[in-house]
């Protein structure tokens, strides 16, 4: 492990916790050369699957891509950081637990927006916007219609 500060690779654990519902271990690290702290996470990266988009192209599952979409749409909204981790590994456990080794862009795409509608309406909506591609207003309005029929 190298210090992100000074790269010195004499770095001491100070605290370790572990984080049950997102599978992972949290190391708080100490650097013996420059003295600073910073936090590492350590997971159990499995053997991976792949990802059929649209055109057909196939992609390795980046879990941090993931990440990145639903942070988007979760911009400005009053959403921890830690839901959308919990969010992101209860998607990737149901995508594991299908024991696909391919799995469509879009089979993820409807986990997703299933995930964000419970989560938060207003990021479901800007998912959706993105995912179903809404090319008109009324599109967007038919969508706004279903989620408050849901309601």
């Amino acid at each position: 492990m190298k210090c992100p500060y000074c790269l010195n690779t004499k770095v001491k654990v100070v605290d370790k916790r572990d984080i049950e519902e997102l599978g992972s271990i949290r190391r708080r690290r100490e650097c013996l050369g420059c003295g600073k702290r910073f936090t590492t996470y350590e997971r159990i990266e499995l053997t991976g699957f792949s990802i059929v988009k649209k055109d057909g192209r196939r992609e390795n599952f980046d879990r941090q891509k993931l990440i990145r979409g639903i942070s988007r749409a979760c911009e400005k909204r009053p959403i921890p950081r830690q839901n959308i981790e919990k969010l992101v590994a209860a998607i990737e456990g149901d995508l594991r637990n299908s024991e696909q080794k391919e799995i469509s862009a879009d089979e993820i795409g409807k986990l997703v927006m299933a995930r964000l509608r419970e989560l938060d309406k207003v990021a479901y909506i800007r998912f959706a916007s993105v995912y179903r591609e809404f090319t008109d207003i009324s599109s967007f309005e038919s969508e706004l219609k279903d989620l408050k029929r849901d309601l």
